[in-house]
């Protein structure tokens, strides 16, 4: 292969894996993640690296009140907001600007989980060629039963052609 046969620089590839940028946004657009499973490994190294270490997520004598062994809400919102940041997100991100949450149902190790992410507004910014994005995500177990739903306020970047 010369030096003429080869395809265009790195500036004319499409980056593949990259999230969307805000202008490409919609107020009302749905997303689906893809799914995971919760493993008793998970539920270790969750607790065990954020100091959760509770008899009620490490005692599996324990957990029969719930039916089965708990996770904590915090791990399932934090393999939801890992989907979003590898996917819709990716390099588009610029912060996590507020958060709530609801929890509605337990997780337990063995639950399947995914996420619908809904787009509930798109605000650009007076500068910076970015906006500030409203969204509800509404995490779903295996049986297609919510679980967690929480809204978030991101700032998202903009495409490096638009104006700043």
């Amino acid at each position: 292969m010369t030096q003429t046969d080869q395809p265009g620089t790195d500036q004319d590839a499409f980056p593949l894996g990259r999230g969307l940028y805000w202008q490409d946004m919609r107020p009302g657009a749905r997303y689906r993640t893809y799914t995971r499973t919760i493993t008793e490994a998970d539920l270790v190294a969750f607790v065990t690296l954020t100091g959760m270490i509770d008899s009620a997520f490490l005692d599996a004598t324990i957990a029969g009140a719930m039916g089965a062994r708990p996770v904590p809400g915090a791990l399932t919102y934090s393999i939801i907001e890992g989907f979003i940041v590898q996917s819709l997100i990716r390099g588009t991100g610029i912060a996590m600007l507020g958060c709530t949450q609801e929890a509605i149902a337990p997780v337990h190790v063995g639950d399947t989980v995914h996420a619908i992410i809904e787009l509930d507004g798109v605000r650009p910014t007076s500068s910076g060629n970015r906006a500030i994005v409203d969204s509800t995500i509404t995490i779903l177990n295996q049986r297609n039963e919510a679980v967690l739903r929480y809204t978030s306020r991101r700032m998202i970047g903009g495409r490096p052609d638009a104006a700043a």
